[in-house]
């Protein structure tokens, strides 16, 4: 299943995300699920899933404003230098653990919402990255058992202000949190979607051109070894949101860096999900 979250005629709701429109299940899981992680995690999975099996097409994309697909998220936790091609980039070699931080929920769009360049800075920048939303409660979970706390996977733009980000040693979060500097979605593919989660393609496009692209075959720390290490420190509950980190390629490992600008098309493509798609505006004060 494809399950994506959004306003329809001014009514926030959920529903399977099916080729040419939607399928509406907050209607229809009324009293049951009040979200797409109720839909997913909770009691009304089952519900969700015989109604998948008759779904059609009743709600056209474009007559929906896409949230991101968790929109109350209790905790985004965000992994940095996570692939091969990337540690060479700071000179420290292969990290023993994994380098965290967090997100706010304020500061993701959903699918084609717009992604607001602050007027602070101009070194605004994009990191495609894969989203992981955990599914189930666990504390201390063993990387054997990990992909079972995995309910789906989803595109995220991990959007950088890079100047902010140098505004303490070792403090990246000021430029990690604009309001809509990054983006979520278009939706969350269930696990069964995934053909090989050892092996997805990421690939993101800046107006048309491929800036990254790799698999998560490269990644430093594979999904359960993220989930076995976070776990440990925190416990992990259902709609937990881990953007797993970014390939080679972000607009500021050019010479010279390519910023992102009004009018900017960002793409962002995992395979076995979708494509998520934001335009840059400029935020007016």
């Amino acid at each position: 299943m494809k399950l994506a979250s959004y306003v329809h005629e001014g009514r926030e709701s959920f529903g399977l995300a099916l080729d040419g429109g939607l399928f509406d299940l907050g209607s229809r899981l009324a009293g049951r699920a009040n979200s797409l992680v109720d839909a997913l995690c909770g009691v009304a999975r089952e519900d969700a899933v015989k109604l998948a099996a008759q779904a059609k097409p009743e709600i056209a994309f474009d007559a929906v404003r896409f949230l991101p697909p968790v929109v109350r998220p209790g905790k985004i936790l965000c992994v940095g230098i996570n692939y091969t091609s990337r540690p060479g980039e700071h000179d420290v070699g292969a990290p023993k653990w994994p380098s965290l931080f967090y997100r706010t929920p304020s500061a993701q769009t959903g699918h084609n919402g717009n992604l607001m360049r602050p007027p602070e800075s101009v070194e605004f920048d994009y990191e495609g990255e894969i989203a992981i939303l955990i599914g189930a409660r666990g504390r201390r979970i063993s990387p054997d058992k990990a992909l079972a706390y995995v309910a789906g996977y989803s595109c995220f733009n991990e959007g950088s202000v890079r100047d902010w980000m140098k505004h303490g040693v070792y403090n990246v979060t000021a430029g990690k949190n604009f309001e809509a500097s990054g983006s979520f979605g278009p939706w969350v593919a269930t696990p069964d979607e995934i053909a090989d989660p050892h092996n997805m393609r990421i690939t993101t496009r800046v107006n048309g051109e491929v800036r990254q692209d790799d698999t998560t075959a490269s990644m430093i720390f594979p999904f359960e070894q993220l989930i076995a290490y976070i776990s440990t420190f925190t416990t992990l509950e259902p709609g937990d949101v881990i953007a797993t980190g970014t390939p080679t390629g972000a607009g500021v490992r050019f010479d010279p860096p390519k910023w992102l600008r009004a009018g900017d098309v960002l793409e962002i493509e995992v395979q076995g999900v979708g494509v998520l798609r934001n335009v840059v505006a400029d935020e007016t004060v």
